[in-house]
């Protein structure tokens, strides 16, 4: 078995998120904490910045919950983003969200990721419940979330992303 990366999630900048919203690389570079790739501003990744960008300027106290960079700490390279789609809501519900920049994929940084956030999750006295929604053809995020007692809880239609599968597992799980 391969060992897994050792990974933190580095949270972004407001100034930071607005320039990856703009598809503005080297402002973002300037200005955020890590450096970063092309990936980071590509269009798949530029809806997620905007809405994030507005998020936290709607509300800073979203900003420590947020999307923010997958960090591989022996590399010191940035290998996709991971995060919550915000802070815990009144049900103590915090949703994860990650991705894997497709030049690092199947090495682990997905599992990596996940296992960051639940452990963030469980450290965080106001969360219960950790989910994940996931496209019903996304088999390999839903056998990841799977191995970690994710379970199936219904269903939704996301604007973006089409039909989604909603999964959850307690915090403390």
């Amino acid at each position: 078995m391969k060992p897994q990366p050792s990974i933190r999630i580095v949270q972004l900048n407001q100034a930071a998120l607005e320039a990856l919203a703009a598809g503005d690389l080297a402002t973002a570079n300037a200005v955020g904490p890590v450096p970063l790739t092309p990936y980071f501003t590509g269009p798949d990744l530029r809806p997620l910045w905007r809405l994030r960008s507005e998020q936290v300027r709607r509300d800073p106290a979203n900003m420590g919950w947020v999307t923010g960079v997958i960090w591989d700490e022996i590399t010191g390279v940035p290998v996709g983003n991971a995060g919550f789609h915000g802070p815990p809501d009144a049900s103590g519900m915090v949703e994860v969200g990650y991705a894997v920049d497709p030049a690092h994929r199947r090495r682990g940084y997905a599992r990596a990721a996940l296992e960051w956030l639940l452990r963030r999750a469980e450290r965080e006295p106001d969360v219960r419940v950790v989910r994940a929604a996931i496209s019903p053809v996304n088999r390999a995020s839903y056998l990841l979330a799977a191995q970690y007692g994710f379970a199936a809880v219904g269903e939704q239609w996301d604007a973006d992303d089409g039909l989604e599968i909603i999964y959850e597992v307690s915090a403390d799980s």
